[in-house]
């Protein structure tokens, strides 16, 4: 019986995207049961809620979900989508794996790291208000405890045991935020004496970012907090050409998201131009997490070998292609 996973297109170029990924994951030999279900604010204009409740209980169901980019309102409306499911499910790991491409121009060669980010506490942790009633000045608390330090810490370190990484880097500031950071580099510190066998080194952001633009091939894995999570990974992106070529993973103790970590780009939504290797790619990551390594690795294979044979790219890469020829491209590299 196929396993059923929870399939959210999502807004924009999503659909485009997300059903480019279906045909390639079935194209690799694994037949999934699909469960189409809404969000983001597509589901606002049919359901009045970004998140409907059919949502939420597919995923419950199925511990499993596939995900294109959702819209987020900037500076007003509903929170974000992608933050409220990371909540609910608590899924504290968020995985963003860059790595060059042949074929793709970038000022580096060779990149190949991963940034493992705590994906629920921190400043993202949505305690924030206004302390005035005119609204002229506003607050927001970070908050970060020894149990999500732990986990998410010890999650960097077995990634990179079992995948036989290099080295992890656990990125702070704990040298002005004592507290917050300083325990987040505390139990980091902890851990890592009773893991000897991993190369273990520590880094303040600010020269974390500065680094990586100067030499990202020092760096392996990295494991930092939400907020500095969030900025570097889509500094890693840019190494390797741009957030259209990133997957994320989002994981937790029972169930796990993958997506497109690109937004929705409505300027091109509809023109069939959009590139769908982002949603392809965490589809390889979907397929490795349920054991079908073999299929996720073939997948990511023909994906890199089209993008380097440069017969089907699309506009953002320098191509005229569009979506399916793309799609086909990848296809018949998988058959």
């Amino acid at each position: 019986m196929a396993m059923p996973v929870t399939l959210i297109p999502g807004d924009g170029i999503g659909p485009e995207v997300v059903n480019a990924a279906v045909e390639v994951i079935e194209a690799a030999g694994v037949q999934l049961q699909w469960e189409r279900v809404a969000a983001g604010a597509g589901a606002v204009a049919t359901h009045g809620t970004p998140i409907p409740a059919e949502t939420i209980e597919s995923i419950r169901r199925n511990k499993l979900a596939l995900k294109g980019p959702l819209a987020t309102p900037v500076g007003e409306g509903y929170r974000s989508a992608n933050v409220a499911l990371r909540k609910e499910f608590d899924l504290y790991a968020n995985v963003r794996p860059a790595r060059s491409f042949a074929g793709v121009e970038s000022r580096y060669s060779g990149v190949d790291l991963v940034v493992i980010r705590e994906n629920t506490q921190g400043l993202y942790s949505g305690v924030e208000h206004y302390v005035d009633d005119d609204h002229n000045a506003a607050e927001s608390i970070s908050i970060i405890t020894r149990k999500g330090s732990e986990r998410i810490i010890q999650y960097a370190f077995d990634y990179v045991r079992a995948r036989h990484r290099r080295r992890l880097t656990l990125v702070h500031k704990a040298n002005i935020l004592k507290c917050t950071s300083g325990l987040f580099l505390e139990v980091g510190r902890g851990i890592a004496a009773k893991n000897p066998d991993i190369d273990f080194r520590e880094m303040i952001v600010d020269n974390c970012a500065m680094q990586l633009v100067r030499n990202p091939n020092q760096f392996d894995v990295l494991v930092t907090t939400n907020l500095f999570g969030d900025i570097l990974s889509d500094l890693t992106s840019g190494l390797i050409g741009g957030l259209g070529l990133t997957a994320g993973a989002n994981i937790g103790k029972d169930t796990a998201i993958f997506e497109a970590v690109h937004g929705t780009a409505p300027d091109i939504a509809g023109k069939g131009v959009s590139n769908p290797t982002a949603v392809m790619l965490a589809g390889s990551m979907l397929l490795e997490h349920i054991g079908e390594r073999t299929a996720g690795d073939r997948l990511v294979t023909a994906v890199r070998e089209t993008i380097a044979a440069r017969e089907a790219t699309t506009p953002d890469l320098g191509g005229s292609a569009t979506t399916r020829m793309f799609t086909q491209a990848v296809v018949k590299r998988l058959r």
